[in-house]
């Protein structure tokens, strides 16, 4: 088909400020340099707070403390949050040692943080340790950059190998992606790690972002069947590794997934991606740069609220997306291989790969890494890491792998794990097991409403509410964020819960279990014992009612409780 034109899609973009700050960034500089030099305020100027983010940080307050400091004429307390770009969120035991150190050394809060997205955060980085914090980073062998602002970010690959002997090449992808569609601007080794340009007079570059980058963030996930437990349908792209004779051949290529919406802007919605071919693996790297591209040159840099690729694509139309990714590769995808997706969770507890190494998939709480009186997590986890026997795989579900791990090995990191409480753990709900929490309060400016303090204490209570109906011991996948912008997923849970304000939640139902549907909202603005109440009318209802083996989300749209979302699509 024929190059649609921009102004034929859209009227002429009127930037929004943001475009117009990395226009005037001079390749993602900004006055960084100025502002970090300023030490009489903690923050960095309005502009640079967005500038920072390419760089892989976020300028934050502690809002719990924002009005008392108000009040005695103080600047709220800055500090800032810094993310570890960490392709598959595979990382060594000298790296796991080093995060724990820089967490103790130079984060407030002493944690380390595992995300959704598979990678480290630190929590609480006052200014003046910035930079110390960057170069502690990079000694490591690993950055921030582009772990945030308008580019691809963290790309996020299933790493338990006992799961799938394809997962060491998807894994093998999602560096060789990550490397591909790193920034080219030499700014975030000039700022942070004093390396000045060696070549008088160079210009930088960048051959495939431009000059003003993407109109917004760009997220890739591959996943490896039978487990989606990287969620790749909410991603911009999603790759879905197919094999034969346990030989990763290709992917089948998802595009315009994207969680976040706005309460208040019409037309901002949650959107799973559509399957639109099959790529053989060498022309992979290909494919998804001509879609990043696509998105360069036809996402909306007027209203970032609907900046994201699911935009775009809706937008031209998704036949008409596809069309102009086949135009500039020059060649037609493949029609989709076929695949099966039986879960988007973790797998806990011990499996052995076909290459004789044993994996642990643990439960950690929301991904929050921390010592507490009774519970020494941080402290063990430093113990493991330690002995030199295993690596440390983050999962997209908040979770943690040891890996690699030999036969002659296991007892030794058995004893450990058994010293410190940290598995077998103690008994709880597979509801538990599987919930996911975003940051929320105290942290994230965007946040309405608790969700990672919060959760813990309301599971206690639905554990209840699913102890009088047996489902203890039943999957279910619960998940809570802050605001509708989607960073915990909560619009693939069977139970969503996202905040509207201070102690209410809208809750939604009916997510598939595979990650392949959306959940429906069925109530508003609920307050603790309303969304206890509700739970008692449904759970009850779904032990009675339900079929073999039929899912809670499943189940809630064939009864007529809410009506199911279509399923993801194939163009």
């Amino acid at each position: 088909m024929a190059e649609v034109k921009n102004n034929e899609i859209f009227p002429e973009w009127n930037p929004s400020d943001v475009e117009g700050i990395k226009s005037r960034s001079n390749f993602l500089r900004g006055t960084l340099e100025e502002g970090l030099a300023d030490l009489a305020t903690g923050s960095v100027s309005e502009d640079d707070t967005q500038m920072i983010k390419f760089h892989g940080s976020y300028q934050q307050t502690d809002r719990d403390l924002d009005v008392e400091r108000k009040g005695q004429k103080l600047e709220p307390l800055y500090s800032f949050m810094i993310r570890v770009r960490i392709p598959g969120g595979l990382a060594s035991a000298d790296q796991w040692i080093a995060f724990d150190e820089i967490s103790k050394t130079h984060a407030t809060s002493n944690t380390l943080k595992l995300t959704t997205r598979q990678a480290f955060q630190f929590h609480g980085i006052i200014k003046q340790k910035l930079k110390p914090t960057m170069q502690a980073i990079n000694e490591t062998l690993l950055d921030s950059i582009a772990a945030c602002g308008d580019v691809n970010r963290n790309v996020m690959c299933s790493t338990n190998e006992a799961l799938s002997p394809l997962v060491p090449a998807a894994y093998q992808m999602s560096k060789d992606i990550s490397e591909h569609l790193l920034p080219r601007t030499t700014a975030y080794h000039e700022i942070w790690l004093n390396q000045k340009l060696l070549v008088n007079g160079r210009v930088d570059e960048e051959p495939i972002y431009g000059k003003l980058y993407l109109p917004r963030k760009f997220k890739i996930a591959i996943a490896t069947p039978p487990y989606n437990d990287t969620d790749i349908f909410s991603n911009d792209i999603g790759l879905i590794a197919i094999g034969k004779d346990d030989k990763l051949t290709g992917f089948n290529v998802v595009i315009g997934g994207g969680l976040g919406m706005t309460f208040t802007e019409k037309g901002t919605y949650p959107r799973l991606g559509d399957v639109v071919g099959y790529v053989p693996y060498e022309k992979t790297l290909e494919v998804v740069e001509e879609i990043v591209k696509l998105q360069r040159d036809y996402g909306n840099r007027e209203n970032r609220r609907k900046a994201r690729l699911k935009y775009t694509v809706d937008r031209l139309g998704p036949d008409n997306f596809k069309g102009l990714l086949q135009d500039r590769l020059g060649y037609s995808l493949d029609a989709p291989k076929p695949y099966k997706f039986k879960s988007n969770s973790d797998v806990l507890g011990w499996k052995k790969a076909k290459s004789g190494k044993w994996f642990l998939g643990l439960y950690i709480e929301h991904g929050r890494v921390k010592d507490t009186e009774d519970y020494k997590l941080k402290t063990g986890l430093r113990a493991i890491a330690e002995l030199k026997k295993c690596d440390f795989r983050l999962t997209g579900n908040q979770g943690l792998l040891l890996g690699a791990i030999k036969d002659e090995d296991k007892k030794e990191i058995e004893a450990l794990l058994k010293e410190y409480k940290i598995w077998p753990k103690p008994k709880m709900s597979e509801a538990r097991k599987h919930a996911l929490a975003c940051v929320a309060l105290n942290t994230c400016t965007m946040a309405f409403a608790e969700a990672e303090r919060y959760l813990p204490k309301l599971m206690d209570r639905i554990e209840e509410v699913l102890a009088e109906s047996n489902l203890t011991n039943d999957d279910l996948l619960i998940r809570m964020t802050g605001c509708p912008n989607g960073c915990g997923r909560p619009f693939l849970g069977e139970i969503g819960f996202v905040g509207r304000s201070m102690g209410k939640y809208n809750m939604y139902l009916g997510a598939g279990f595979t990650g392949d549907r959306l959940n429906t909202l069925y109530k508003e603005t609920l307050s603790e014992e309303q969304i206890i109440e509700e739970l008692r009318v449904l759970l009850p209802r779904y032990a009675k009612e339900r079929n073999k083996g039929e899912k809670f989300g499943d189940f809630v749209g064939r009864v007529g409780i809410i009506q199911h979302e279509p399923a993801v699509k194939v163009i």
